[in-house]
């Protein structure tokens, strides 16, 4: 429990005790998403040194303009139409969509011509931030506060980190049945305790998974799968690009992986409690890729790449760096940071499913992975 309790964490623990332990699905979602008090939607969440995580977009605007090449490929296996929209979900400080709109107004002026620029956030003050860093782009901008208000497009979503902070159902397999995990209260501390799973999809998902020991703790991401099922009807032609930390479903659910993966962080560090300080931590679990691509193909989307991220970025750099011209040594760093399998290139992965591309040869962040992908 944090030394000053904050009004998340008794708006919470009032809520408990009126009610009852909570799903631990509910928790999750106050402490990132709660209108005012959330981890994300407050601006709260800081990236960086100074911040309580990196991502790829900490390294520098390489990460974006490598991403703007990718995107400009996809603009033309679209037959370079006129209107070209991208899409980003998880955009935090506005850095990203920067760094690829200034990317295409430099080697793809007539995709940057036909592009227009959609964030979805629905944090007032992300919004702000977003606005004041990319108001030199003008009207390539807008604004939308979730995918309904999206209107249908062609072009490509892309998400970097984001699927990761979906709320989970976290479960635990007792030996005899799967027990949902609630969060209850002992004195004014937030505790795990066991309850009825929540969801007859829960149940259907569960049954599939070999078998695990008893005391086997994992998380299910249902909310995952409603996401690309409403990405799928609002995509009429295009690309869904995704890249996050996970596994495909067998490495996902391995029987001794008995811990699962949802952590806590802040400062670097991984918080020892997950449930001590809601709204003051990232709280993240790993992308069960597999079931992800398979209810995007139940959903109209076709599995077009996955692929780890260091062998993306090595196709990627296939475009950037053109054969015989040295990359200036800062570019060359970064493009180290963000491949190097010891660093981000093992951990993250990169699923594509797309809709409606004429050419199926895989896009050049795929050149260099499996064929087909292994999910």
């Amino acid at each position: 429990m944090p030394d000053s309790p904050t009004p998340l964490h008794a708006e919470l623990r009032a809520r408990i005790a009126a009610r009852g332990p909570i799903p631990f699905r509910e928790f999750m979602s106050e402490a990132l998403y709660h209108p005012r008090h959330g981890y994300y939607t407050s601006g709260r969440a800081v990236i960086g040194r100074k911040g309580d995580f990196f991502t790829n977009v900490s390294v520098g605007p390489l990460f974006g303009r490598l991403l703007a090449r990718q995107f400009a490929e996809i603009w033309q296996r679209l037959g370079e139409p006129a209107q070209f929209t991208i899409v980003e979900q998880g955009a935090h400080g506005g850095d990203f969509a920067g760094d690829v709109l200034g990317g295409l107004r430099e080697f793809a002026p007539a995709c940057f011509a036909a592009a227009t620029y959609r964030i979805v956030e629905p944090g007032a003050a992300l919004r702000e931030a977003q606005a004041a860093k990319l108001a030199a782009l003008g009207g390539k901008v807008r604004w939308v506060a979730s995918l309904a208000e999206l209107e249908p497009f062609s072009g490509v979503h892309f998400s970097n980190e984001l699927i990761d902070a979906l709320p989970i159902h976290a479960v635990r397999w007792t030996g005899e049945a799967w027990r949902e995990r609630h969060v209850g209260l002992h004195g004014d501390r937030f505790v795990f305790t066991d309850g009825p799973l929540t969801s007859e999809l829960l149940r259907a998902h569960l049954a599939q998974l070999p078998p695990v020991p008893p005391g086997y703790e994992t998380e299910v991401n249902l909310a995952a799968l409603d996401w690309i099922a409403e990405l799928g009807g609002r995509l009429e032609r295009g690309c869904v690009l995704a890249i996050d930390y996970g596994f495909p479903r067998a490495e996902y659910y391995r029987a001794d992986r008995i811990g699962g993966t949802l952590t806590g962080y802040a400062h670097h560090r991984r918080e020892g409690d997950v449930l001590a300080s809601p709204g003051e931590i990232d709280l993240t679990a790993h992308v069960d890729f597999t079931s992800l691509a398979e209810h995007a193909a139940r959903c109209g989307l076709r599995l077009a790449g996955f692929t780890d991220q260091h062998h993306f970025m090595v196709g990627l750099g296939r475009l950037h760096f053109p054969d015989g011209i040295a990359p200036a040594a800062q570019e060359m760093r970064a493009f180290k940071t963000l491949m190097h399998p010891a660093l981000m290139g093992l951990s993250f992965k990169v699923l594509c499913v797309e809709k409606g591309l004429a050419d199926p040869a895989p896009l050049a962040g795929f050149h260099f992975a499996s064929t087909p992908p292994r999910l």
